[in-house]
């Protein structure tokens, strides 16, 4: 009899681990495929392996010319030192080294095309480097791009090393855009966005763009004209992460040598649609 009730307990035992085992499994797939109600997750990379960035999902700009901006990098392609998967993270890292005709290297990756959306709700969970002269970016673009600002820009966040803490968010538009300081932007302090992870994330509709971090909403941009020069955000967009050095911004007080290594580490990118 106690052999009997002994085996019993321990079949109970077996089905209840793998009951509840299987409940928390499930209850975890669901929690991130119904974060939020009536989406879907539609892309993502959680960077659950090891070496270069996935090519199936990402792809490099490369040069050091400036990129419009008076940068000091060089974007490298499919180089380890300043792009590469470990840990559970991607890590975008700016180096100070001699690269063709470069101070610096470091990388900016994005998904044109490989993977570009029209309308949703992007997240980017993210630790960011820190120092005078880093110029940190998440950002988006318009997969058919001909004339810049006309095409759009989207900066999800940007962080000027000078500057710690604060995160800007902007959209950049032929009407509005930070050649004729018509910008539309707006800031948050993050006292410790350098130290610890936070969640970037923008909700884009055909009615308006809202930026937070960590859920919290400190930018907003409405499409009250109806005009193709103040919103041209009805058109798949890419997504680009990257880390400049110098610039006419990021470098707007110098650049500082002695911080460099710097690294722009992301657990993941979500992309999440309307079912």
């Amino acid at each position: 009899m106690f052999l009997q009730n002994h085996t019993m307990k321990i079949t109970f035992q077996y089905i209840f681990n793998f009951i509840i085992g299987g409940t928390l499994a499930v209850s975890v797939i669901n929690c991130t495929a119904n974060k939020y109600p009536g989406k879907k997750l539609v892309w993502s990379d959680e960077f659950n392996y090891k070496g270069l960035p996935d090519s199936t999902k990402w792809n490099y700009d490369v040069g050091g010319h400036g990129f419009g901006n008076e940068e000091s990098q060089f974007y490298t392609k499919n180089r380890l030192e300043n792009a590469r998967v470990e840990k559970g993270n991607l890590i975008i890292e700016a180096k100070k080294e001699n690269w063709e005709e470069s101070k610096y290297t470091s990388a900016r990756l994005l998904t044109k095309g490989k993977f570009s959306f029209e309308y949703g709700t992007v997240e980017v969970r993210a630790k960011l480097p820190k120092g005078r002269g880093t110029w940190p970016a998440i950002w988006m673009m318009s997969e058919k791009m001909k004339t810049w600002p006309d095409d759009g820009e989207l900066d999800i966040m940007e962080h000027v090393g000078y500057n710690q803490g604060f995160i800007h968010a902007s959209a950049h538009t032929k009407n509005y855009n930070h050649k004729i300081n018509t910008q539309k932007t707006d800031t948050i302090f993050v006292k410790d966005a350098s130290e610890k992870f936070h969640v970037y994330k923008a909700n884009w509709t055909p009615e308006k763009i809202e930026v937070y971090v960590d859920d919290k909403k400190f930018f907003t941009y409405e499409n009250k004209e109806k005009t193709y020069g103040a919103w041209p955000f009805d058109q798949p967009y890419f997504l680009i992460l990257n880390v400049a050095v110098g610039g006419f911004w990021g470098g707007l007080k110098g650049i500082d040598d002695t911080v460099f290594p710097q690294k722009f580490e992301i657990d993941y990118v979500r992309v999440y649609q309307d079912k």
